[in-house]
């Protein structure tokens, strides 16, 4: 048991009535004495007194230690050797995934999308006391799997995405403004998004600035993340003859995507490759852990019990102790 505290402390005082309740008793006991005259007290000068005279008390001291120890238990002792971290409330997490066709791109291995499912399924398992959900966007937007606490039906919904479920395009804006709408009444300590996309703003009816204004209203944080090598890049092209791949300029909007994690209070990150994606989520990951694990709050175990316990059985040895060896005797 670690440190004891009382939910109740004032009931304590309670136990000064003690201190009168004992001196009545002593009192009590030193002027009520039974008396017999006799022409002669030498028949009884060798006389020892019994054992039980003295052993009578105990009913008294039983008594007493029943009555503190109910008025401990009504204080509601508490051990508070239990502390941990705050997580049960942790943070809630909205995934905005951009699966436009561009996704596609092998720069990444074994594209785009395939490796930011990879990735974000990864981080999801690292998280389990966060709720977490999934907003996908292309030339429209809608959410895959609301905010959920099961991680396994997440990354089920995870794995079920693919480029081409909606209208090829980028709606950056739409994307974010889903899953704020997803965020905005939600009472975790902490909001965030995380928004992948590959390209440049060029649908939807609500422009990115636009949505980052209204994500700062709520108090939701968001982390944009630029998924595409430097450079040129092979892309899929429909031809005559199906799906090809041609090298082409990757063009990501990256002033836009700062701008909206600047006006959130979040950061901007550039995945080039595979390796660079995961560190990208790795530190996203530290660094909202380092927002929750500041605030620490004591479980308090109840410890009453314990207390009651002792109070009935004492409670039972003065009712035996004054049936079976004290009923003669004035208590």
């Amino acid at each position: 048991m670690g440190d004891l505290v009382f939910q109740y402390p004032k009931l304590l005082y309670l136990l000064l009535l003690l201190i009168p309740a004992i001196l009545w008793y002593v009192l009590r006991d030193r002027y009520s004495k039974a008396s017999l005259q006799f022409s002669s007290l030498e028949a009884f000068r060798n006389s020892r007194i019994s054992i039980r005279q003295y052993l009578r008390h105990l009913l008294w001291v039983f008594r007493i230690f029943v009555f503190a120890l109910l008025i401990i238990v009504l204080a509601r002792p508490q051990s508070t050797e239990h502390w941990q971290d705050i997580t049960t409330e942790g943070i809630d997490i909205m995934i905005a995934l951009d699966i436009s066709s561009s996704m596609l791109a092998r720069d990444f291995q074994p594209d785009r999308l395939e490796a930011s499912k990879d990735v974000a399924t990864e981080f999801i398992s690292g998280r389990p006391n966060d709720r977490i959900g999934l907003v996908v966007f292309a030339g429209e937007s809608f959410t895959q799997c609301p905010l959920t606490s099961d991680h396994s039906v997440l990354i089920n919904f995870f794995q079920d995405v693919e480029s081409g479920m909606i209208e090829d395009g980028t709606a950056i804006g739409n994307g974010l403004a889903t899953s704020i709408s997803r965020l905005k009444n939600s009472k975790a300590i902490s909001k965030v998004i995380i928004l992948l996309t590959d390209g440049v703003n060029n649908r939807g009816e609500i422009a990115p600035k636009t949505a980052a204004e209204i994500a700062k209203t709520f108090g939701i944080r968001v982390y944009t993340v630029g998924v595409g090598s430097m450079g040129m890049a092979p892309y899929p092209v429909n031809t005559a003859f199906g799906i090809k791949y041609q090298n082409m300029k990757v063009e990501i909007d990256e002033k836009v995507l700062k701008e909206v994690a600047l006006a959130t209070d979040g950061r901007y990150f550039r995945a080039t490759d595979n390796r660079k994606l995961k560190e990208i989520y790795e530190q996203i990951d530290q660094l909202e852990k380092s927002k929750i694990e500041v605030k620490e709050v004591s479980r308090r175990k109840e410890e009453f019990a314990s207390f009651a316990l002792i109070a009935f059985f004492l409670l039972v040895a003065e009712g035996l102790f004054r049936i079976l060896l004290f009923r003669a005797l004035p208590i």
